[in-house]
């Protein structure tokens, strides 16, 4: 906990940067073009929508029962294009209900932080909120029978009805204390929630969050870290949570000059991989270095017979380096890493070069040896997650395979998630749910596709007469 004299220095310079970066801000100049996330299929949505008994191709099954949900960045108002960064646009939430085989809905609204409630002329929503944040436009999910919308770098969780409505800004019932983030992972065999969480003021440690199944926090244990690294994701194996402490770090410098986020490609940083103990001390984290790099998103991980830990991931030559308005870097793939905690080193191995992102895999088989990973293609141009492809691959990570289903020109899919038939249903026996953008005619579906029947006719299609902007993540919730 921070001293009365660290508080006391914090209130008195706060402002004094807070100034600096304003100033700076108003003398930047946008890019030339337009911006990237905010022009052609990343062009915002301008207004709330309500739409009722959407239009079908195909059979829709009759277990689906529950809701699709998707969120990413949507400013409710025009931003400053020169500061602009996709990772801090307003959070918008789109849900589509399904039931009896029938789309009952579709919804988009905007997550009521005190900005949009402000534009949108409306009272603000109660709640408990950080000073500096409390915008969250990265994840959606199911907590404890409540949904949530979530981001990371320190930002509350927001709760929201069924019909996606903001309720409150709602750190889990007062229980966290720090940050949370925006990929918790379930544990399906004791139903808690892991997640490292950091917040970005603080440079010098991270937080392992786990939830209770009673969607309480139970622990908040300090890692040590140097920089205020930028930790978007993590995964679990039965003994430890993985942490990824990767050269991309708080830049004053980015702050100073009036950068809405300001995090920059650090290598002198290091790169490496902590094995936190799922119930031990954050100061027994083993570490274990790695080549300098950038992981956005695993995908499973799991411990071999002799205490080695596979995680499969999707790699970024850097990130942050050369943009400031989204992500960047040269190229990503899908790779293997073998962690050794013994030698405390990591192994590396190319399973796919192509550029891809937003890997997915049946979560029932989180922390176990698994067979199936779906993410979609990138359009693989340097310094941008396009999300330009018109692919999306499956990897038999057994056979060493992979399919390819393309949408076609101008079609371009985000992240598709796995939902299984049945709860015993084989690890391929399920549904692959996902939103495809059709630019050409501003219009978006949501595909239900057969996932052991990965390059047959969909399911269903359920059809959407608007376009859907490319957002970060998605997840079905059953009822």
């Amino acid at each position: 906990m921070a001293s009365v004299i660290e508080k006391t220095i914090r209130a008195a310079v706060t402002p004094v940067l807070g100034a600096v970066s304003k100033y700076n801000r108003k003398r930047m100049k946008a890019p030339t073009g337009g911006h990237p996330y905010l022009t052609g299929v990343h062009k915002p949505m301008t207004e709330e929508v309500t739409l009722a008994d959407l239009k079908i191709d195909g059979d829709i099954p009759a277990q689906l029962d529950g809701r699709y949900l998707r969120i990413g960045p949507n400013p409710v108002t025009a931003p400053d294009e020169a500061s602009y960064h996709w990772f801090t646009g307003d959070g918008m939430a789109h849900g589509i209900r399904i039931q009896d085989g029938k789309a009952k809905w579709y919804r988009n609204r905007w997550i009521r932080s005190n900005a949009v409630s402000d534009a949108l002329g409306e009272p603000r929503k109660p709640g408990t909120r950080k000073p500096r944040t409390d915008t969250a436009n990265t994840n959606i999910v199911s907590i404890a029978g409540k949904t949530f919308a979530i981001v990371e770098a320190g930002g509350f969780p927001v709760e929201l009805t069924d019909d996606l409505e903001t309720v409150k800004h709602n750190p889990f019932d007062g229980t966290l204390v720090n940050a949370f983030s925006a990929h918790p992972h379930l544990d399906p065999e004791t139903g808690e929630m892991h997640a490292i969480c950091y917040d970005a003021p603080v440079m010098d440690k991270v937080w392992h969050v786990v939830l209770g199944a009673d969607g309480k926090v139970k622990r908040e244990e300090p890692i040590a870290v140097k920089d205020g690294p930028s930790i978007h994701d993590c995964q679990i194996t039965e003994n430890y949570v993985l942490v990824f402490d990767l050269p991309a770090t708080f830049s004053m410098k980015r702050m100073l000059g009036g950068f809405t986020f300001p995090y920059d490609w650090n290598p002198a940083h290091g790169a490496r991989v902590g094995l936190c103990p799922r119930d031990g001390s954050g100061a027994d984290t083993l570490w274990c270095d790695v080549e300098p790099c950038y992981v956005y998103h695993p995908a499973n991980a799991y411990e071999t017979d002799d205490g080695s830990v596979i995680v499969d991931v999707v790699v970024h030559e850097s990130t942050y380096a050369r943009t400031t308005f989204g992500p960047g870097g040269e190229w990503s793939r899908l790779e293997r890493w073998t962690v050794d905690p013994v030698t405390k080193t990591v192994d590396r191995k190319v399973i796919d070069d192509r550029a891809q992102e937003f890997p997915r895999y049946d979560e029932r088989q989180t922390s176990r040896p698994y067979r199936y990973i779906y993410d979609i293609a990138l359009a693989g141009r340097p310094d941008e997650l396009d999300m330009a492809g018109t692919e999306l691959f499956k990897h038999d990570l057994q056979s060493g395979d992979k399919l390819v289903r393309d949408f076609g020109p101008g079609r371009h899919p985000g992240e598709f998630v796995f939902v299984p038939r049945s709860p015993d249903s084989a690890e391929n026996g399920g549904w692959l749910i996902g939103l495809v953008i059709d630019a050409e005619h501003e219009t978006s579906e949501l595909q239900i596709l057969n996932a052991d029947d990965f390059l047959g006719e969909p399911q269903a299609v359920i059809h959407l007469p608007h376009r859907i902007p490319p957002g970060f993540h998605g997840n079905w919730m059953a009822n």
